[in-house]
């Protein structure tokens, strides 16, 4: 006999042991000849050399293995590709952040060639660490075929894709806005930049017009801002606006006053908008909801002891204005003032004592309210005119129209007008009711010709009747979230559909800070203000727009459109420099701003306008922000000067192959970049897997614009191209022989005109000889996911026609994540069908993202990141593996609680108690296959047939059948979760909880003995054959023990298995379809519930060691199922005897269960005296809690007043408690009897 398992599973033991095993053969290695029949492929996605591989990459590659393990078990020559990309942002950053911390040295420390050469030993420390990682997770790569997107093989092909694609047209260089990372300093491809959500500000800033301008008061005065509040001007911290009594110095000459008049604020010598209302012109829930809001807003302030914040104020000022106005204007309430009668007699009234109390400057009588502005005189206040306006005209209104009772409402709203511009403002309102409520040529509204000379309330605005008043102004505001950026605006935007656009457009403005005048412009991108609207953008619009070209994607469309000039204010860096483009620094506070950081100069620039009162307004603002995918910082739309290759221009050469003209319904050309890689999915060629992800390759490609690939680094390829500055520069003349070894192109720049010359890859005579004639090549390297998009052929050797590019392209499918459906899958697919003439895959599998216990990212930061090698070392790879499987499904995000754990040496980790799960499934696995294989001693192969099997061992083939055909489906649907669950129940529930159970009787019976140990051997193969992918080493560890002691394992001519001396190479588990039997899967699972249920009767009566006897009572079909099967039965159930009739009678002092119409007695468990003891006990209990129940219901309140559903809850306790006592009285009937 061989030597059996070990007792207990070490999972460290087995890894080492099976990688061993492993390494001492190909198995991995596949061979390239024979043409590319039965042949699979995956590349791995190659993980950054920037650190060690955490549990994004363990579920990756889990998965990856998964398949591939899966698909080299089907007898397919399978090639998974590993290796490891240079990552040039993030690895240059690592290695930069290490030399800073440990020799405070910078990278400009040091030559490039020393620089790199640091970066590429920080590459070999980790890569060797991310393949020991890879390995130590079970992942069966081609290691011998490992590759690194900057070795030989792989920056040839880089060489030869950049001289293709610059040959064909496609690459040029470009100086355009771009996304720059101010911490890396180098610029960002569109899909490189993450959107996080932002609670940031709108800064208001007024910029001074060169020269005021008149308006009409009907067209709006800058700033038009509804949203504040109507008739309400951005509130002025410094002129007292905005700050409670209590916090008011005692010189203040505003005043608060008492009463019903609202805000209560009066000034001697002030004019005053007044807005009163008709009684029954708001709906007394308006009336309500206004109150309460307004005590909310001030108690708040007050709890606080502080002023009301501008927010606040706001509130305050719409709760008096925009949403009471909304009822208004929709004619709420009787409307007795649109009776001329009624009109003209208010009219009337507050004509009366004009120019003797009062100075009556506008008013507006509306259906049902009343605007005025009006300036008390000397010895009369606001409070006193307004109640003898109210008390006349309600008398007079009540006597004409026959009613009692209040005509006005008690409140009224009045608004201190503090300044011209607040007094503009509140006349174009009150101008324009009547137009905004539908009143056309409405007669009651009036603005009084003043004496232009009068200077306390705007009177240069009063100098024309009602809508033909002019109100002069000096400012216009503009909304920003990045006020640093002011300082390079070059003109200030209008829409052209505003109607102060023709008044407007065309003036100057004189920049703040830096003096410079520039236009306003009309352009139609700038969106009307509109406080109501759904759109974000129109409720905190001032209708001016800011422009900046330089640092604003939207404001570099308008100048291009404009014309505008384009200053860049900031170093790479992100800091404030005049040293890039910005060449009217000139002024002091200009030039204080210098060098500071750009967050820093947002500060001090805010502070500018609040202290030079041009800061009208803050107002908060949540809003994305692009930040760099590596360094996580804010990116800066930045004026660079880059290499870029244009995506949607069409390739004529590729026209006779792929096609020409638009893909329907889009503006991407076929025979384009980005037409190559998005008519594979429209054509079906191409499949995401879940279906959902389709969308964002086809929306990313669709809107795609053309991909900066140049990056300021030192990391990387370094891009192949030459320059000379010159108009009429030429290559050597020795160069004349080698035309199809270089391209030129003809370019400008800032410094005049240059030619740009690209050599072919392996010319390394042409590049030294353009150096020694003054060319200069360029100093940037290439965007890092321009070799990744090269990854599935480059390193199979292309360009070279290898014998892996023959036999291993296309491959088969791509394993990813979601993050990387732009970034990568893409441009692999686009880069394939250019370089290689076909998609590199025909299956993208997007596998979920794993969140913490709490659906957050695992990350450094959080410190809630699991180190898979951390898991191995206290679980195995297998039980993490197993984890990390059964909770992949189709869902977008899987959590994986996290726990600390403390190691050995007192280093405190994380660890997640999920692995449990994997942990005891692989403790079950081996103790089950271990008594299996003490059951086989004496093995020898058995010749037999279908007809000699038993029904146990029929029973367990047709279920291994049946889940042989469930998980490779499940497999071939990239289903992972479920073929686990599938094999799970099979392994767990049928081959250990009943199959080994029943076999152990088999082989005690020396003619079933063989049979039975030849199925037994049998199963057990084909079952580690179906997790092998799951868990290979325990797997492989069993399989290799099994083969000692079972070398042949097969059913006699049933059935046979390949002697595979390796399980990962042995074949996938098939052909045995034909012994599936769902009839007698359907016998035994009756025989399993009579069983479950006998033993639970043993439980209940502590009977779980004595032999006992049991019958059925159960239909004649089922009987004859049991006693059939009546050996079965008493085997597990532990029963000397055990019959079925249809219509047997209950013995006495048997207990007696049901089980789907089969009643099962089991004889002789129940002690008469204790049960009655025990029944009568019960019966009390149930009793009192029916009373109880039975007293509440009949209680009047409480059914009356209840709520329904707790009324129905205890009418249905009633109800159990009846079922109940009617058993226990039936049961103790029966002990009578």
């Amino acid at each position: 006999m061989a030597e059996q398992l070990d007792k207990v599973y070490d999972p460290q033991r087995v890894e080492k042991q099976v990688n061993a095993l492993w390494g001492s053969r190909p198995y991995f290695h596949p061979d390239a000849s024979g043409g590319d029949a039965g042949t699979y492929t995956i590349v791995i996605p190659p993980p950054n050399v920037t650190a060690a591989l955490h549990l994004g990459h363990a579920l990756n590659n889990t998965l990856q293995d998964v398949l591939i393990r899966f698909r080299r078990m089907q007898q397919r020559r399978t090639l998974w590709m590993p290796g490891t990309d240079h990552a040039g942002i993030a690895t240059q950053t690592v290695v930069e952040k290490r030399i800073l911390a440990e020799e405070g040295k910078r990278r400009t420390d040091f030559d490039r060639d020393e620089f790199v050469a640091r970066v590429q030993a920080w590459k070999d420390e980790y890569e060797a660490t991310i393949i020991g990682q890879l390995k130590a997770m079970g992942c069966s790569c081609d290691w011998a075929r490992t590759r690194f997107t900057m070795d030989e093989v792989c920056a040839k092909a880089v060489r030869a894709n950049f001289f293709n694609l610059f040959r064909d047209g496609l690459i040029y260089r470009g100086k355009r806005l771009v996304n720059w990372d101010p911490a890396t300093q180098t610029v960002l491809a569109d899909d490189e930049v993450e959107h996080e959500t932002v609670r940031g500000h709108f800064w208001y800033l007024r910029y001074p017009l060169v020269e005021p301008v008149e308006i009409p008061c009907s067209e709006g005065v800058p700033p038009l801002r509804p949203d504040r509040g109507e008739g309400i001007l951005p509130l002025r911290p410094d002129r007292g606006e905005g700050i409670l009594p209590a916090h008011q110095s005692d010189e203040s000459t505003i005043q608060r006053r008492q009463g019903h008049h609202l805000p209560h604020w009066t000034k001697s010598g002030a004019t005053y908008a007044v807005n009163f209302r008709l009684a029954d012109s708001l709906p007394a829930s308006v009336l309500d909801a206004w109150r309460q809001e307004r005590k909310e807003i001030l108690a708040a302030a007050r709890q606080q002891d502080r002023p009301l914040t501008t927010h606040e104020e706001m509130e305050l000022d719409r709760l008096y204005s925009t949403r009471i106005a909304a009822f208004l204007d929709s004619g709420h309430g009787a409307c007795h003032l649109a009776k001329p009668e009624i009109a003209s007699m208010v009219q009337d009234a507050l004509r009366h004592f004009d120019g003797q109390r009062y100075d009556l400057i506008a008013w507006c009588i509306m259906p049902n309210h009343v605007h005025v502005m009006v300036r008390p005189l000397e010895g009369h206040n606001l409070a006193g005119i307004l109640h003898s306006w109210k008390s006349f005209t309600a008398k007079q209104a009540n006597q004409q129209l026959g009613e009692t009772g209040s005509f006005w409402q008690e409140e009224s709203y009045d608004h201190l007008i503090r300044d011209e511009d607040d007094f503009h403002y509140q006349l174009t309102y009150l101008l324009q009711n009547p137009e905004k409520a539908g009143l056309a040529d409405w007669p009651w509204m009036t603005c009084k010709t003043q004496d232009s000379q009068q200077e306390d309330h705007g009177q240069d605005a009063r100098g024309k009747q009602g809508r033909d008043a002019l109100a002069t102004i000096g400012y216009v505001t503009v909304a920003t979230t990045r006020p640093e950026t002011m300082l390079g605006d070059t003109a200030v935007a209008m829409n052209p559909a505003d109607p102060r656009a023709k008044y407007l457009v065309g003036k100057q403005i004189r920049l703040p800070i830096v003096g410079r005048i520039i236009p306003i412009i009309a352009d139609e991108h700038v969106v009307l203000p509109n406080p109501e609207s759904e759109d974000e953008k129109a409720r905190f619009s001032t209708g001016f727009l800011k422009v900046t070209p330089a640092h604003d994607p939207d404001d570099w469309a308008i100048g291009q459109r404009h014309n505008l000039p384009v200053i860049n204010i900031m170093a790479p860096d992100g800091s404030i420099s005049d040293k890039h483009g910005w060449a009217d620094a000139t002024e002091p506070e200009a030039r204080n701003l210098l060098g500071m950081d750009r967050f820093e100069a947002r500060e001090a620039i805010v502070e500018w306008f609040r202290q030079e009162n041009l800061l009208e307004e803050i107002r908060e603002y949540t809003h994305e922000v692009g930040h760099s995918y590596r360094s996580h910082v804010p990116i800066e739309p930045y004026l660079s000067d880059q290499w870029y290759i244009a995506v949607k221009k069409p390739i004529d050469h590729l026209a006779a192959k792929f096609g020409s003209g638009l893909i329907e319904g889009t503006d991407v050309p076929v025979n384009s970049l980005a037409g190559l890689a998005l008519k594979p999915l429209l054509d079906g060629r191409l499949r995401f897997i879940p279906e959902r992800y389709a969308r964002t390759y086809q929306t990313w490609l669709e809107n795609l614009r053309d991909w900066p690939i140049s990056r300021q680094l030192w990391w990387g390829h370094r891009i192949p191209v030459w320059s000379k500055a010159g108009r009429d520069v030429t290559v050597p003349q020795s160069l004349s022989d080698a035309d199809e070894a270089i391209r030129i192109i003809a370019a400008e720049s800032d410094e005049g005109p240059v030619r740009f010359a690209c050599v072919a890859p392996g010319r390394e005579d042409t590049e030294s000889r353009l150096e020694a004639d003054g060319w200069r090549r360029d100093d940037d390297v290439l965007d890092t996911w321009f070799s990744s998009a090269l990854w599935p052929f480059s390193t199979l050797g292309w360009p070279d026609q290898t014998a892996e590019m023959k036999t291993f392209y296309p491959g088969d499918v791509l394993c990813t994540a979601r993050e990387i459906i732009t970034l990568w899958v893409s441009r692999m697919v686009m880069m394939g069908q250019y370089c290689a003439g076909d998609i590199p895959f025909r299956d993208v599998y997007i596998h979920a993202m794993i969140q913490d216990g709490e659906g957050r990212k695992m990350s450094k930061s959080l410190g809630n990141g699991i180190d898979p090698l951390i898991a191995i070392d206290s679980h195995g790879a297998d039980a993490m593996r197993f984890t990390l499987a059964s909770m992949t499904t189709d869902t977008q995000d899987i959590r994986m609680p996290v726990a600390p754990m403390t190691l050995p040496d007192g280093r405190q980790v994380n660890t997640s108690p999920k692995f449990d799960i994997g942990r005891n499934f692989c403790n079950k696995l081996w103790n089950a296959s271990r008594f299996a294989m003490m059951n086989l001693e004496g093995f020898a192969p058995a010749s037999f047939g279908v007809s000699d099997l038993d029904v146990i061992s029929t029973w367990i083939l047709s279920r291994l059948a049946t889940t042989e055909a469930e998980v490779t489906a499940s497999l071939e649907a990239f289903k992972f979760s479920e073929p686990l669950a599938q094999l799970y129940r099979f392994f767990w529930n049928d081959f250990c909880d009943w199959y080994l159970e029943w076999v152990k009787f088999s082989m005690r019976d020396e003619a079933r003995r063989p049979m039975a140990q030849n199925v037994l051997a049998f199963v057990l193969d084909r079952t580690l054959r179906l997790l092998h992918p799951f868990v290979p080493f325990i797997t492989e560890g069993i399989y290799q023990k099994l083969n000692e002691v079972a070398p042949a394992r097969s059913l006699g001519s049933i059935a046979t298995n390949d002697g595979a001396d390796a399980l990962t190479i042995s074949r996938w588990p098939a052909g045995i379809g034909h012994l599936a039997h769902p009839d007698v899967e359907e016998q035994i699972r009756v025989v399993q519930e009579a069983i479950r249920a006998i033993r639970d009767i043993r439980n209940k009566y502590n009977k779980s060691s004595e032999v006992l006897t049991a019958s059925a009572n159960a239909p004649k079909a089922t009987a004859d199922v049991l006693n059939a099967n009546a050996d079965l039965i008493c085997q597990l159930a532990n029963l000397d005897s055990f019959g079925a009739a249809e219509g047997a009678a209950k013995p006495n002092n048997a207990a007696t269960t049901i089980v789907e119409g089969t009643q099962l007695y089991v004889h002789n468990v129940i002690d008469p005296v204790a049960e009655r003891a025990r029944l009568d006990k019960q019966k009390q209990e149930i009793q009192q809690a029916k009373k109880a129940v039975e007293s509440k219901l009949a209680n009047e309140n409480f059914v009356t007043r209840a709520k329904p559903e707790v009324v129905a809850q205890a009418r249905e306790r009633l109800a159990q408690f009846q079922e109940q006592l009617q058993a226990v009285e039936a049961h103790l009937a029966e002990l009578s009897g």
